[in-house]
């Protein structure tokens, strides 16, 4: 595990994404132009200078002509320090929004030669996060905002339940049960790998307390800004409340915010077979996440569909 401190501002926004999978025919390129044309642009209010990314890994598809999944077809640059040269300059414009990049199983089947996901930090001269990387936010003068954990993970993720919403609901349980005993101090946790894009949120939950004069009820965390206040004056005052609500030693699975961040290498593509429709998998949605700070608390966490 790697921890990194950041001084950050009041404001800003977190780009949780990876599995990008450079050198792969069914890349999503479009998807990858949508991404960086957000980044550099102003996001809900928040100038493009407080954008900032944290990468899941699988950056390149580093697979040589002498692997068993090595398929010319879908192989659109079969050296993987090539396809390195590729990420490197794909990600040099942003590089100063780069929190960090993590390493991916992909690039890691590759470590005989060296590691080529450091390699690539290197030369953007982004810190390498390793497989796990723990996030301290803290504000200007240095005091705690709130942490986050990120891995690129391992396990896939999958329901095949009959009922949609079920479904969803599964793969959000699955998602926060691989994350939630990972770290206990952190208010969001968040993996790659599995390429499925999805975000589970915390769930206030109601209670029964009193005020010393009458029985009175109350939530276990308050209610987030754009979800259910309309009034600009309750919003202001609740973002008081909330500005330190995570900077907690231990803060309760169920108040927390968990993300699979997505990919942007598509299952299915026209003339091509894909490793996807070989392993008979399921279609996994395109995209990533954005995690939305404001006044030094995460307010919401937006998957973005590509």
């Amino acid at each position: 595990m790697k921890l990194i401190t950041r001084k950050m501002p009041d404001d800003f926004n977190l780009f949780l994404m990876g599995d990008d999978h450079v050198g792969n025919l069914l890349r999503y390129e479009k998807g990858f132009d949508k991404f960086l044309h957000m980044v550099n642009s102003k996001y809900k209010g928040v100038k493009a200078k407080h954008n900032y990314i944290i990468h899941h890994g699988d950056c390149l598809e580093a697979i040589c002509v002498d692997d068993p999944r090595y398929d010319p077809v879908t192989c659109t640059e079969p050296i993987p320090l090539e396809q390195a040269k590729m990420v490197i300059s794909n990600y040099k414009k942003i590089s100063d929004k780069m929190l960090t990049m993590l390493d991916g199983n992909h690039p890691h089947k590759l470590h005989r030669f060296g590691n080529l996901t450091k390699y690539i930090c290197d030369e953007l001269g982004v810190e390498y996060g390793t497989w796990v990387a723990k996030f301290i936010f803290t504000d200007k003068k240095g005091r705690l905002m709130f942490k986050t954990f990120h891995t690129h993970g391992r396990k896939v993720i999958n329901s095949y339940c009959d009922d949609a919403k079920r479904r969803k609901t599964n793969m959000q349980l699955i998602l926060k049960r691989h994350l939630r005993d990972m770290d206990g101090s952190v208010a969001l946790a968040a993996k790659g790998h599995s390429h499925r894009l999805i975000v589970s949120g915390p769930e206030p939950e109601l209670y029964i307390t009193d005020d010393g004069k009458d029985v009175t009820q109350a939530y276990t965390l308050p209610q987030y800004l754009d979800k259910d206040f309309a009034d600009k004056k309750t919003q202001k005052e609740l973002e008081k409340n909330t500005k330190n609500l995570y900077n907690k030693d231990y803060i309760h699975p169920d108040h927390r915010w968990y993300v699979n961040t997505g990919s942007f290498l598509k299952s299915f593509e026209n003339g091509v077979t894909s490793y996807a429709e070989r392993g008979e998998y399921n279609p996994v949605e395109l995209g990533f996440a954005i995690a939305e700070i404001r006044n030094q608390t995460i307010h919401d966490v937006r998957p973005i569909y590509l």
